[in-house]
């Protein structure tokens, strides 16, 4: 997808999921290709302004548009992010277990519940809905993880 359409596409949706006008949103196009991620944020809850960074090098996704859904969830999800993650490094000491539970639980959970939403949001409202499969064709199969594995019989 062209730079232009990739604005067009998020504008949409920054307007769909009514993040504007009450924040300030900025799409910025990410060109190194050894950038690891495909899309990332940067955000002052302050001045309630963001910058949606997209990778077009080396995108791991195949659905630019389902990235950038993905991205606008978490900031429209921002203000319960931070209150849980404030609860967590309030209540638990750093390092320990518990608090390693907690962290690791609410971001796994966060980024589940964020990934399902913006499936949800791009089959309903997407121009392109295909959902990508990019980080999921690098995993390994099922044979592949329990190969060698001892039989329990």
């Amino acid at each position: 997808m062209e730079q232009e359409s990739l604005r067009i596409v998020f504008d949409k949706w920054c307007k769909k999921l009514r993040l504007v006008p009450g924040w300030d949103v900025k799409l910025e196009f990410v060109t190194d290709p050894n950038w690891l991620k495909t899309g990332d944020f940067k955000i002052d809850c302050d001045d309630k302004t963001a910058i949606l960074m997209l990778n077009i090098a080396s995108p791991k996704q195949e659905n630019l548009e389902g990235v950038i859904v993905h991205e606008l969830m978490h900031l429209k999800l921002y203000p319960l992010d931070q209150v849980t993650e404030s609860l967590i490094t309030s209540n638990f000491t750093e390092g320990t277990a518990a608090y390693e539970f907690a962290y690791t639980q609410f971001f796994t959970t966060l980024e589940q519940t964020v990934a399902e939403l913006a499936k949800c949001f791009l089959l309903e409202f997407g121009d392109n809905k295909t959902i990508s499969y990019g980080r999921c064709s690098a995993q390994k199969s099922f044979n592949e993880l329990y190969k060698g594995l001892k039989s329990i019989d």
